[in-house]
């Protein structure tokens, strides 16, 4: 397979997508013959910085490759980490190109856009003779639970909420609300303090308050959450962005609190119940969630919104609606990856149904064995081992968890199985220091627990309280 002059061998294709070509595959094929040395650097909040080095060709007749790949690996570091100023050196060519990519009107006009937003400073791309240094301040996250502690969950359909004393559940409430649809931000701040009331009325004193939702946290502000949907951006930026530090300052005074991404308390769930770190978290549902806690077993503040970092070369890849980008995860890990494969398995979804609704027919097809429909599950699980190869090269993950609605069933079964054939076939010098896991099944549709064989279960609930 060719794509801008790189030739890039694969030996696994998916059979339902045959025109898929892995991003670390070009990647690599790409750096075989680049010599000039190039780095690019990433800022985010608290002057934080991720730093890479690499090489392009710096040859007019590479000028298009060399302009594609710093693209692609800028959009990932962007994802991956977040960041509202890139820093190039190494070539002024290059730096123009991303210049004139990541602005009003560019082709990454949306990207630049988004981390204007979520860090509240204009987006750059600066030249210079060398990036700063590497910065990072990760979260330590402590496991404990000793004291009186509260774990508020803040779902899309309910809001869940836990006492927990010295480690053990005093109460716990499950609240049905409608976050999505409602506009006033009131509604949302009065449900948050309720539960929170709730909870301290089972505990002597509160001595710590973790929350965990989704959405992009920097510094315990919310930046961008689906809960407050429908909430105008002038009362969002007046009464969302800070409306858990206010609800639980209200409510508690100065206490200690955390707040943070619900892919990142799934991954320090699965890190609690294995007694490990390194662990990316990988929810296939909706769209791609992730999480990560890295090494030391701290919570990173990175972004991990791996639904729109790219993983596929082919020019002719399906674009997200959202981002008007192509090759990039949510098409490949979420309902959507199935829907989009769906006709190439011989199998017609009504144009009537919902995406989920889309979902559950291919998997009541999956019950028949030799279904059409596996064919789909092995091109996903191809999908994974190619792009858990390119997610390695940036994290260096010990333990990937899968999850999610996909990951159910019979063709969760087969996409993992699929997947650590990729692995051993086309990247052995990884495969056995990658270790992806399916919990059970109660697990995988919802994402939210990570019980795992012969070890203790510690669900994304009960990992709340642990933030702190």
């Amino acid at each position: 397979m060719k794509h801008l002059g790189i030739e890039v061998s694969v030996k696994h294709v998916p059979e339902l997508d045959p025109g898929f070509l892995p991003l670390g595959k070009f990647n690599a094929a790409f750096l075989k013959d680049a010599k000039q040395p190039l780095d690019v650097a990433v800022e985010r909040a608290g002057g934080e910085v991720a730093v890479y080095k690499t090489f392009i060709h710096g040859t007019p007749e590479m000028a298009e490759a060399d302009v594609y790949y710093v693209d692609r690996l800028i959009k990932m570091l962007l994802w991956m980490k977040g960041g509202f100023k890139v820093y190039l050196s190494g070539s002024k060519a290059v730096y123009e190109a991303m210049k004139a990519t990541y602005c009003v009107g560019g082709k990454r006009a949306f990207d630049a856009d988004f981390m204007s937003n979520v860090y509240e400073k204009p987006f750059e791309v600066v030249y210079c003779d060398a990036v700063p240094a590497e910065k990072s301040n990760p979260q330590a996250v402590g496991r404990h639970l000793g004291g009186c502690r509260i774990g508020f969950d803040a779902g899309g359909s309910d809001r869940k909420v836990s006492a927990v004393i010295d480690g053990e559940p005093v109460f716990s409430e499950e609240v049905v609300w409608f976050p999505k649809t409602t506009a006033d931000p009131d509604y949302h701040y009065e449900g948050i303090v309720s539960a929170l009331k709730s909870a301290a009325a089972h505990m002597p004193r509160v001595d710590a308050v973790g929350v965990s939702s989704a959405g992009i946290y920097i510094e315990n502000r919310t930046m961008v959450a689906s809960l407050f949907l429908k909430v105008p951006k002038d009362l969002f930026d007046a009464k969302v962005k800070d409306i858990y530090i206010r609800a639980i300052k209200d409510t508690f005074g100065d206490v200690p609190y955390v707040v943070a991404n619900d892919g990142d308390v799934s991954a320090l769930a699965g890190a609690m119940s294995l007694e490990e770190n390194n662990i990316l978290g990988i929810a296939m549902g909706t769209s791609e969630a992730v999480g990560y806690v890295d090494e030391n077993g701290n919570i990173t503040g990175w972004l991990n919104e791996l639904a729109f970092a790219p993983v596929d070369v082919n020019p002719d890849a399906m674009e997200d609606e959202w981002s008007g980008d192509i090759g990039c995860g949510v098409k490949y890990f979420s309902q959507d990856s199935v829907i989009k494969l769906a006709p190439a398995a011989g199998i017609n979804l009504s144009a009537d149904l919902s995406p989920a609704e889309k979902l559950k027919e291919v998997q009541k097809l999956m019950e028949v064995p030799g279904s059409p429909a596996e064919a789909i599950y092995r091109s996903i699980g191809v999908y994974l081992g190619h792009s858990l190869a390119l997610y390695h090269h940036f994290y260096g993950f010990k333990h990937v968890l899968l999850l999610g609605r996909v990951m159910s069933g019979r063709g969760g079964d087969i996409i993992l199985d699929v997947c650590k054939q990729v692995l051993a076939d086309e990247y052995p010098e990884i495969a056995d220091k990658i270790n992806p896991t399916l919990p059970d099944e109660k697990a995988r549709r919802v994402g939210q627990s990570c019980r795992l064989p012969a070890r203790a279960e510690v669900s994304r609930q009960a990992a709340i309280p642990a933030l702190l």
